[in-house]
């Protein structure tokens, strides 16, 4: 008996030395990528960025900012590759998955895309022209490099109903349709998703549901829909969670996971749940801002959980589920602690200011081994 029990005891031992070992990429190799928003400086692996902890621990990689518009096309006859180079040079050095965000977005875009020299709105076949160069320019570069593409960005309003962008009001609904065709022409080979936030509530998932299966039916190249995932301790539920990649799944489109983090600080009374309008931006209140000395224990704890809840649902759907994207690192460097208020103190993502992995990160590691146990 006593031999048995030494014997479980260092198997348990080997499992737990194991788990603390393992990383993101091993948990769920055979499940779904797991990704990482990329800064510019880990593109340019600044000492310190964390490009260290993304070599070791993800697959895929998706640059937060490089390959919006802005940044790569800042005006009309001038491109700026240098980083977006970086990036794919990191990936392919590194044997990663790799994501361009974002195509077609109505922030971020510099004003003249929108306007001849004169400052007059564009005409639609004007705009056209130059939505479709940009995305013949900017996908052929990277053709057989990128794998995948973020070509339609937030093009929803909360209600379903298509938001009423530049893109939108020049060219009209087919916009999109259009942006996918252009992008397909540019690199046959590539996946193309339309990426969007808070489709877990079901006025705006109806919304994307009938565009997607209006653009699958016109025979538009949608290759799945990203779920940006900017949740917080209490939304979207893991009953939400669950029905909006069923329905998803429905239509017959793959699910990534796209810009994953979970906000712990308490939400702003006039922010929606799963907000994530770049442009908004809030008055600072102490109370708003609880954590400036650390996360408590509890908190941590609930974190952990509430990680662990929703990767057991993205695992349930493996096979749809195709990728799990976080969008940062370490909490030091998410978006998270000056939006939609400047200057906070967040902890969003599964390694803390120090690049050490938190409680959270042992809990999804967690998930994957306990899954994977039962099947």
């Amino acid at each position: 008996m006593m031999r048995q029990l030494t014997f479980a005891m260092l198997l348990l031992g080997v499992i737990v030395s194991a788990d603390a070992q393992t990383t993101l990429k091993s948990a769920f190799k055979d499940t779904f990528l797991v990704g990482a928003a990329m800064n510019r400086a880990q593109i340019f692996e600044e000492p310190g960025s964390g490009s260290a902890i993304i070599k070791e621990q993800f697959n895929s990689i998706t640059p937060e900012n490089i390959l919006k518009w802005e940044r790569v096309h800042p005006k009309p006859e001038e491109y700026d590759f240098a980083a977006a180079d970086r990036f794919v040079e990191f990936g392919t050095k590194n044997k990663m998955f790799m994501v361009g965000h974002t195509l077609v977005w109505h922030n971020q875009t510099p004003k003249w895309v929108f306007e001849d020299e004169k400052g007059n709105p564009l005409t639609r076949d004007a705009l056209l022209k130059r939505m479709r160069d940009h995305i013949h320019t900017v996908v052929g570069r990277y053709k057989g490099k990128i794998n995948g593409w973020d070509v339609v960005n937030e093009a929803l309003n909360e209600d379903g109903t298509l938001r009423q962008s530049k893109w939108m009001t020049i060219i009209g609904e087919d916009y999109i349709a259009q942006a996918f065709k252009f992008a397909h022409e540019a690199d046959p080979k590539a996946e193309l998703y339309y990426n969007d936030f808070s489709l877990e509530n079901e006025a705006k998932r109806n919304g994307a549901i009938a565009l997607l299966k209006k653009l699958k039916a016109q025979g538009v190249p949608v290759t799945a829909v990203g779920l940006q995932g900017h949740n917080d301790l209490e939304w979207p539920t893991v009953e939400q969670q669950d029905a909006t990649i069923a329905a998803f799944r429905a239509i017959g489109l793959k699910v990534a996971i796209t810009e994953l983090d979970i906000d712990v600080l308490p939400r702003p009374p006039q922010q929606a749940s799963g907000d994530a309008e770049v442009t908004r931006s809030m008055q600072a209140t102490p109370q708003l801002n609880p954590y400036t000395n650390g996360l408590p224990d509890s908190v941590q704890q609930a974190l952990a959980k509430r990680y662990a809840d929703l990767f057991g649902i993205y695992y349930k759907y493996r096979g749809t589920v195709d990728r799990v994207t976080f969008w940062g690192v370490t909490d030091k460097e998410s978006w998270k602690n000056n939006w939609p208020i400047r200057g906070r103190t967040n902890y969003p993502l599964l390694f803390d200011r120090e690049g050490k992995p938190k409680a959270a990160f042992d809990s999804v590691i967690k998930t994957a081994n306990r899954k994977s146990a039962h099947h």
